[in-house]
Parts: C-alpha cells; structure tokens; sequence
C-alpha cells in the first residue's frame, strides 16, 4: 500500500528532526547510541505500563528528542570538563525550555509530544527538577518515562563532566530508591520488571 504524500512528508520531517537531535548530541559527546537506548528503554517501559504499541512507538522516538535544545547551547559548556558553576547550571538548564520553542509548532503529533518531553524530561516527582518545578502526575506521563531512561542511562555510561561511569547494579539500587522522590514509583515498578532484559 502506497503512502500519503502527508505521510511521507511527516515521516521525513521526522527523521529530519531526529537527525538534528543527533547532531546536537554530537557536539556534546561522541556517542549516538545514548539516543539508541533511550529509545529503547523508553519502549520497554511503555510496554511494562501497558502502553498501546503505536503510542510506545512514538514516545520511545520522541524521547530521543529529548536534549534538542542542547543545539542552542554554548560548546564551551557542553564540552567542558568537570562540574559546572552555578551560572553555567543555569545556561545548561535553558535547553529544556529551548528544545520545546524548537519543536512545539509542529503539526506533526510526534513533534509536539517531544516538545513536552523536551521541556519536562529534568522534573521530578517531589518538585525538585527544572524549568517549572512540576511535581506528581503535573509532569506528563511521556516526561515521566524519558526522565528515567536519560537518568539511567547517564548513570551507567561515560560523560565529559563526571569521572567514571557508574555500575549497572549500582545503578539501579540508586534508581530504585529514588522512587517516589525524583521518580513516579510506578515508572520505577516498571523498570523493576524491565531490568532484566534491558
């Protein structure tokens, strides 16, 4: 069966979209296949939580847009070692806010659902993230999910700001018991389940 010419042209947007938020992931780290695994976490999750599978599909492909706004902050903080100060914190956290106003006019409905994801992917369960200090179920469920993916994956692998990555085990001990302070404690049942798999 023959696509829309709609179709084609979403889906090329799309794949045009994710290639930028490759692009933007570059300029930080040399390694695409963060956006790899948050893809797929994402999709596990989903399918834990019982998700429909086309709305899993599109939330895992969405959460790989979730740092696009990184691709309007300066390289000199994305590529510096060690820990920030608090002002470059603050730059830092603007790529929330500026990867929504990338993507949020979209008409596609997978753009609009990483716009969301884009902005609300740092709060936390208990109100302590950023940009708005959402809290609970204020956070968007899609937001909910790629927090969790992003968090454990940055965990268990190597990042410029950082010394060594964390163990899988280790890992996951610190992810499970943030349940119900960074984390929604049913996302984290979920995970529970997933983990051995992953």
């Amino acid at each position: 069966m023959f696509k829309s010419r709609r179709t084609l042209f979403l889906q090329e947007s799309n794949e045009s979209i994710l290639l930028a938020a490759y692009a933007a992931e570059m300029r930080e780290w040399d390694n695409r296949n963060h956006l790899k695994r948050i893809r797929d976490y994402a999709f596990s999750l989903c399918t834990a939580l019982d998700i429909p599978r086309a709305e899993a599909e599109m939330t895992a492909v969405a959460c790989q847009l979730h740092d696009i706004g990184k691709a309007a902050t300066p390289d000199e903080l994305l590529k510096r070692q060690g820990q920030y100060q608090e002002e470059e914190w603050q730059i830092m956290e603007r790529h929330t806010l500026d990867g929504e106003a990338m993507l949020k006019d979209s008409v596609s409905p997978l753009l609009r659902m990483a716009a969301s994801i884009a902005l609300m992917h740092h709060e936390r369960w208990d109100g302590s993230g950023y940009p708005n200090g959402l809290s609970g179920e204020q956070i968007p469920l899609t937001a909910r999910i790629c927090a969790l993916a992003d968090v454990f994956d940055a965990l268990t692998t190597a990042r410029s700001y950082k010394q060594q990555p964390m163990d899988d085990e280790n890992a996951f001990d610190l992810v499970q018991r943030s349940a119900g302070s960074l984390f929604d404690p049913r996302i984290i049942e979920a995970f529970v389940e997933i983990y051995p798999d992953l």
